[in-house]
C-alpha cells in the first residue's frame, strides 16, 4: 500500500453528491467551448459518442469514471478539475483513489496540460478481462511495479513482468489488465499528442 495514502472518508451525503454532479455537465461544456471543439472532434477524440457528450453536458448522462478519465485527458484537467473540488493552496498533491474496472487508479498530480501521472492497483480479485481496445489522443508511458501486467496494444499482445515499462501512442486501439496470480500495481504517465517520457540513462555505475 501507498504510504501516503489517506484513509477511507465518510461518503458525502446523497444531496451533495448529487450537488457535485450536476455541476459536471457544465464545466465539461465549459471546457469544450474554451477548446473550440466540437461535440464531433470530442468523440473523436476519447471515443465517446456525440450522443453520450451531449447527455452528460446536458445532465441527462449520470458521469462515470470511464466516460471522465478520457474526457479529462482530451481537456488536460484533472479529475478534481471536472468534479469542482476546491483548490487548496497545498503544494502537495492529495491523493484520493478512484475506482475502475473493480480496481483503483491513485491520481499522483494535479494534471493540467502537461504529463499526469497515476499509479493503478488491479486486485487478484478481478478476473482476467477480455480486452476491449480503445483509442484516444496521447501518449501513455506504462512501469509495472508488480505482478504480471497484460498489454493489447493493436495486433501486439504482450505481458509486462514487474521492472519492465512500455510506452505507446494511445491512438493505436489499446487494452491492458491483470494476468496471472495476484495483484497488479503499474504506474503510468499520460501526456496529450506529442509528449513523450524521456528517460535518461546514467553513466555505468553511476545514479543520481
Amino acid at each position: 500500500m501507498d504510504p501516503h495514502r489517506h484513509g477511507p472518508t465518510a461518503p458525502a451525503p446523497a444531496d451533495d453528491t448529487d450537488a457535485v454532479l450536476a455541476g459536471v455537465g457544465p464545466r465539461l461544456r465549459a471546457l469544450r467551448t474554451a477548446r473550440g471543439a466540437t461535440l464531433d472532434q470530442l468523440s473523436a477524440e476519447t471515443g465517446i459518442s456525440v450522443s453520450t457528450l451531449s447527455r452528460l453536458e446536458s445532465g441527462q448522462r449520470r458521469p462515470a469514471l470511464e466516460l471522465l478519465l478520457p474526457l479529462a485527458r482530451v481537456h488536460g484537467v484533472p479529475l478534481d478539475e471536472l468534479v469542482g473540488a476546491p483548490e487548496t493552496g497545498d503544494p502537495r498533491v492529495h491523493l484520493k483513489a478512484v475506482a475502475w474496472r473493480g480496481g483503483s487508479i491513485l491520481p499522483l498530480s494535479r494534471g493540467g496540460s502537461g504529463l499526469q501521472a497515476f499509479k493503478h492497483l488491479i486486485p487478484a480479485s478481478v478476473p482476467e478481462g477480455t480486452p476491449e481496445l480503445r483509442t484516444h489522443d496521447g501518449w501513455d508511458w506504462l512501469y509495472v511495479l508488480k505482478g504480471r501486467l497484460r498489454v493489447v496494444l493493436g495486433e501486439h499482445d504482450l505481458v509486462l513482468p514487474a521492472g519492465e515499462a512500455a510506452e505507446f501512442d494511445t491512438r493505436t486501439p489499446h487494452w491492458f489488465g491483470r494476468v496471472g496470480p495476484g495483484d497488479v500495481e503499474f504506474l503510468s504517465l499520460f501526456g496529450r499528442q506529442g509528449e513523450r517520457m524521456h528517460v535518461r540513462a546514467a553513466p555505468p555505475g553511476r545514479f543520481e
